[in-house]
């Protein structure tokens, strides 16, 4: 008898986490997934692992992964000849996935101003940094246990007075 009492009370709360679980599953697995878009990224980038686990770039301690290291995405920059006819300050953030293959897609791109509320800078200008991201070709895969991973990576441009002053991380 009292097993079946418990039994009898048991079967709503296996019921109820069950309907939470299904409720739940419309939301992201993670804050800042980015989910294919057939409308603004390729279709020939192609993570390595499940659409559903990507690394974030700080997952390890290996840190920032590019050939030459920051240092070497700054001297690139240097060599951009950005529009400079602004005097506006923020930031612009721009997310990507790296794949095993040290290949980069799935860009998506922030902006805010210097109180970090949302803020949309010169079109032409963010379109600039953004070709930029797109065209570095110096990512390293990130490794567990010998095997490559697709992991999540960003650069944000500090903006004083019109001219990136900072690349972070």
């Amino acid at each position: 008898m009292r097993n079946l009492l418990l039994i009898l009370f048991m079967i709503p709360l296996l019921a109820n986490c069950q309907s939470e679980k299904n409720a739940l599953s419309k939301y992201a697995a993670n804050v800042g997934d980015i989910a294919f878009n057939q409308d603004t990224d390729g279709s020939d980038f192609k993570r390595c692992l499940s659409d559903d686990f990507t690394f974030q770039y700080y997952n390890d301690l290996k840190g920032f992964l590019y050939k030459g290291e920051k240092i070497e995405i700054e001297r690139k920059l240097a060599a951009l000849k950005l529009q400079d006819d602004r005097t506006e300050n923020g930031y612009i953030t721009i997310r990507f996935i790296v794949n095993c293959e040290g290949k980069t897609g799935l860009f998506r791109v922030q902006q805010m101003n210097e109180n970090y509320q949302k803020f949309a800078f010169d079109k032409k200008f963010g379109d600039q940094l953004l070709k930029f991201t797109e065209k570095l070709d110096g990512w390293i895969p990130k490794e567990y246990e010998g095997r490559k991973l697709d992991y999540y990576q960003y650069l944000t441009f500090k903006i004083e007075n019109g001219k990136v002053s900072e690349i972070l991380p």
